[in-house]
């Protein structure tokens, strides 16, 4: 049996009858004083609300309409669960950016089992970018889909990491300006090369890929350049559509960016590279979209601490219950830290860890006048 020890003195207690409302008293011989403990089932009560939040219970199913859940998980909504800082270099992480509103970006980086850091921002730039990679070591391979500002951020915080552009998303873009079904030739042959693009398995391929790509360039240089005139004199590109896709791909070849996983150093050192980030939009960025789904109608404070919560509890050793009550920074600590600040200080230093694009008092106004984040 576990004993109970006094508050005061610390010495074992025996038990001292119940009180009217039937809890178990307790003496303490060396202080002379009766008392009953109160039971914390606090971290019980997170334990429920997590189950809820990664579930798909509905509030309105539940006793009483929800109310005494929506009473007890309150407090929850008033913690801000922070990435670790890791430290072991891994192979291959996967880096995007997940939008829960028009201003509003969560970035995340994640290897194949777990999620790694995530930041908040307005949107995808460098800095943000550049604050999610400080925290974590620099990796061997990192697979991007191009997010504004990742390339810039990548030569700064990880300057000797090897960069794979998703061959998917490099596809995808070409199809946007081409369509499925493309007007012209150069269309037609463009969007081919784009769809093979997916299939290759060895260099060879990519070389000869590569072959094709730059002799299309060439029959069809004459044909890209031809120019629309308007009643005024402007010009602009007659197919400018298709010249964005070329540029795309052209870009990313001269980058060398887009074969990185066909490289033979890569596969000596980590054997069998990806070539797209299926991993992270498939495993993670899905699944965040349909707990949001599955739980809309949150305000844009509580998307994003949606999604703080389910990547913390998916990283690699997240703490328990209990720890995270005591430990994780909450509404009321980042208020004290931020009046605490100069305005100078709040436009200078924002507070790195917790993103710098959304700042605190934009999220809490304390304005008459309210703030749209949709």
């Amino acid at each position: 049996m576990k004993h109970v020890l006094c508050p005061v003195c610390k010495n074992v207690c025996i038990r001292y009858g119940k009180t009217k409302a039937g809890s178990q008293r307790w003496y303490c011989k060396g202080c002379r004083i009766a008392f009953s403990p109160e039971i914390d089932n606090t971290a019980k009560q997170l334990k429920g609300f997590l189950n809820w939040l990664f579930g798909r219970e509905i509030q309105s199913d539940m006793p009483g309409g929800g109310r005494n859940f929506r009473r007890k998980a309150s407090k929850f909504w008033e913690i801000w669960p922070m990435p670790p800082v890791i430290e072991e270099k891994k192979d291959v992480v996967y880096c995007d950016g997940i939008y829960l509103g028009r201003k509003a970006c969560v970035l995340i980086c994640c290897d194949d089992e777990h999620v790694l850091g995530w930041y908040l921002s307005r949107y995808e730039h460098s800095g943000a970018w550049k604050a999610l990679m400080s925290r974590i070591a620099e990796p061997y391979m990192v697979v991007s889909d191009g997010g504004t500002g990742f390339v810039k951020a990548l030569r700064k915080a990880w300057p000797n990491a090897k960069h794979q552009r998703c061959i998917f998303h490099a596809f995808s873009q070409v199809k946007r300006y081409t369509t499925l079904n493309p007007k012209t030739a150069a269309g037609t042959e463009l969007y081919i090369l784009a769809k093979d693009m997916l299939h290759i398995k060895n260099r060879v391929e990519a070389e000869g890929w590569a072959e094709r790509f730059l002799e299309w360039m060439k029959r069809y240089q004459e044909f890209l350049s031809q120019m629309t005139y308007d009643e005024y004199g402007n010009s602009r590109p007659t197919h400018e559509r298709l010249l964005k896709a070329q540029r795309s791909l052209y870009k990313l070849l001269r980058e060398g960016t887009i074969f990185t996983y066909l490289h033979e150093d890569v596969k000596k050192e980590i054997g069998e590279a990806p070539a797209t980030n299926n991993r992270i939009e498939g495993g993670v960025n899905s699944r965040l979209r349909e707990m949001l789904r599955d739980h809309r109608g949150l305000s844009i404070e509580r998307r994003i601490k949606a999604v703080f919560w389910w990547c913390y509890m998916h990283s690699e050793e997240p703490l328990s219950a209990s720890e995270i009550i005591k430990v994780m920074p909450t509404d009321k600590a980042i208020s004290d830290i931020y009046k605490r600040m100069s305005q100078r200080q709040r436009k200078e230093a924002p507070i790195k860890q917790w993103g710098d694009a959304i700042v605190w008092s934009e999220l809490h106004r304390s304005s008459e006048y309210p703030v749209y984040w949709d």
